[in-house]
């Protein structure tokens, strides 16, 4: 997206979502913003800053006392059609830190598209996706992690998603960066004075010195990579298949888990044809559970077609999944099939439901068929009773976040990550070059290459190609 000069250029967007609704708001922002808007309604009062001012949508193709349209008397005689708030903030005190003003009207996409039309033909261009936001940035009214926030808590679908992208709106992640990165430029401004002011009896830092201020910068980033494995779920979230063999209760669990009827039910083998699939929240994780076919050991022939074509996406939803729950029935013995699917999933996140608990719980322990499962976690639930199905829940929470807490200011995306692997891979080439007593010139380098890194972080020194990238990936009218 190649943006045209800021400072003559006004743009215009509807910012509330497609459709109808009860409130609809076309956005201006620009150094026109405020003309364009008080020629596309009729006030009631002149615009001010931070005041919001009651306006009348006009109909400007219908009938009319007088021929003359642009004055004032003409603006009077044409018919009303809709009522507008219209808010005013004056540059720099806006989101986009030029003149902004936002138009809402009722819902109505005629009501809307009236107004962007008129406001294109007095000037204003249409906005790219993300403009107002990239504006922003330009601005420096954010940096970058708090624009890619915005996208964020957009598309945000669980209430921690929400939170997590507020957070990170606030600058928690830039917080996080901060201090590290003033640590590593007080460190390349030490070896700078060191090589610049070498013949005036500037004493040069020792080689235990370096090795230590790039320890302290290397544990706070460490850290920081880490949180990626609990941020990147909360951000994208995971899928996670339930398998197993006909008739053990998967669309049971499945349903109980979704909390509603979702999948049918019967007590014939072989009911669930086809994948079936919901999303839901485990304490703010979206998760995708994907309720599957019985699998049985190859495509046998007295089986129907539709079961087939089951059975196959069965095994590409298994093979698809982040996380896997093997059901097995608390009545019956591991088969061969079961101790194959077991074998698959080894060494995957999956766990195993025994379901049916109900129906052996009045057996002594020693009549109960006890399966064989390895490492993997095994627990006893009831589909029918709701028996073990919080503990299920619990374990596949611990399952999708590998034990990891949330913190504030964590990394919930590839790119944030890879700008701290890319800081901590130049840290330890440093160190390497400190300790193997190489000239000062030489670790400055490594220690600049982590600077880019942390500075791409935020913006500071990220290309254009990015920039652009990023941006547009936003809806358009953010």
């Amino acid at each position: 997206m190649n943006l045209p000069d800021a400072t003559t250029d006004t743009i215009a967007a509807v910012s509330t979502p497609p459709g109808r609704g009860g409130i609809g708001i076309v956005r201006l922002s620009g150094p026109g913003a405020a003309s364009v808007a008080a020629q596309l309604v009729r006030l009631r009062q002149p615009l001010e800053h931070g005041r919001a001012r009651l306006a009348d949508v006009l109909d400007a193709s219908g009938e009319q006392a007088s021929p003359d349209s642009g004055s004032e008397a003409g603006r009077d005689s044409l018919a009303r059609i809709d009522e507008a708030v219209v808010t005013y903030f004056s540059a720099p005190n806006s989101y986009t830190a030029e003149d902004l003003v936002e138009i809402a009207a009722h819902g109505s996409p005629v009501v809307l598209e009236l107004l962007l039309g008129r406001a294109v033909k007095l000037g204003a261009r249409l906005a790219e996706p993300g403009e107002f936001t990239q504006r922003a940035f330009l601005a420096g009214k954010l940096d970058l992690t708090q624009a890619e926030a915005v996208r964020d808590l957009i598309e945000a679908q669980t209430l921690t998603q929400a939170r997590q992208a507020a957070s990170q709106m606030g600058g928690a992640l830039s917080r996080r960066v901060g201090p590290i990165k003033q640590s590593l430029v007080e460190l390349i401004s030490l070896l700078e004075a060191g090589i610049d002011f070498a013949e005036d009896d500037v004493e040069s830092t020792t080689q235990a010195e370096i090795a230590s201020r790039i320890d302290a910068l290397t544990l706070p980033l460490r850290a920081l990579e880490a949180s990626f494995a609990r941020g990147r779920i909360v951000h994208d979230g995971l899928t996670l298949a339930i398998v197993g063999k006909p008739n053990v209760g998967k669309s049971s669990l499945f349903n109980r888990l979704v909390e509603r009827e979702r999948a049918i039910v019967t007590a014939n083998p072989g009911t669930t044809r086809d994948t079936v699939s919901e999303r839901i929240s485990l304490e703010g994780i979206p998760l995708e559970l994907v309720d599957t076919a019985g699998l049985r050991e190859g495509l046998h022939e007295g089986l129907e077609e539709a079961e087939q074509h089951g059975i196959r996406r069965s095994r590409e939803a298994l093979a698809d999944a982040a996380l896997v729950v093997v059901v097995l029935d608390a009545t019956e013995l591991l088969n061969d099939e079961e101790r194959g699917l077991l074998a698959a999933v080894e060494g995957r996140p999956a766990l195993v439901a025994v379901n049916k608990s109900d129906l052996v719980q009045n057996l002594p322990e020693a009549e109960r068929p006890l399966p064989d499962c390895g490492d993997m976690p095994v627990l006893a639930t009831s589909a029918l009773t709701g028996e073990g199905i919080s503990a299920l829940r619990e374990r596949i929470l611990e399952l999708a976040t590998g034990g990891a807490a949330s913190e504030p200011g964590m990394l919930t995306n590839l790119r944030h990550q890879q700008a701290i692997a890319t800081a901590l891979t130049a840290l330890g080439d440093a160190a390497k070059a400190n300790a193997g007593a190489i000239p000062h010139e030489m670790i400055l380098l490594d220690l600049y290459r982590a600077l880019g890194a942390l500075d791409s972080l935020t913006g500071q020194t990220t290309s254009d190609d990015i920039l652009n990238l990023i941006f547009s990936t936003f809806c358009i009218g953010k």
